[in-house]
């Protein structure tokens, strides 16, 4: 559930770092300035990153043992994290790969843990 939590966040991040230069005219007027702040983006994607390493550690400690998805889950933060260091043309492009990265965390988190519960309940161990 948590993993299905992390990648809904993700993506409504990521929707919301593509949208923003299309809706932050109209932000001000709704008295949603705020969300157009970095500082808020910021604050966004670090309670993203906390849900997500909250999600992987379960998995990891209760069924699958494997770190890969907490390097994807960190490396997909780190670019996110980076993007307003970039050129804005660059930008979007650093929120895609970065949200795939954590999206694909979740996702490889979900398949090993499903994979191990599966190899449980058939007795072969994990």
């Amino acid at each position: 559930m948590l993993d299905r939590l992390g990648i809904t966040a993700t993506s409504l991040c990521a929707l919301h770092c593509i949208f923003l230069p299309v809706l932050l005219p109209s932000l001000s007027l709704l008295g949603l300035g705020f969300m157009g702040d970095h500082e808020a983006e910021h604050w966004f994607l670090l309670a993203t990153l906390i849900l997500g390493s909250i999600a992987l550690f379960s998995g990891f400690k209760r069924y699958h043992k494997k770190i890969y998805p907490f390097y994807l889950l960190f490396l997909g933060g780190f670019i996110y994290w980076q993007k307003h260091s970039v050129d804005e043309s660059i930008q979007p492009l650093m929120v895609i790969i970065g949200a795939a990265l954590l999206v694909a965390a979740h996702l490889i988190n979900l398949k090993l843990c499903n994979s191990c519960r599966s190899c449980q309940s058939q007795g072969c161990g994990a």
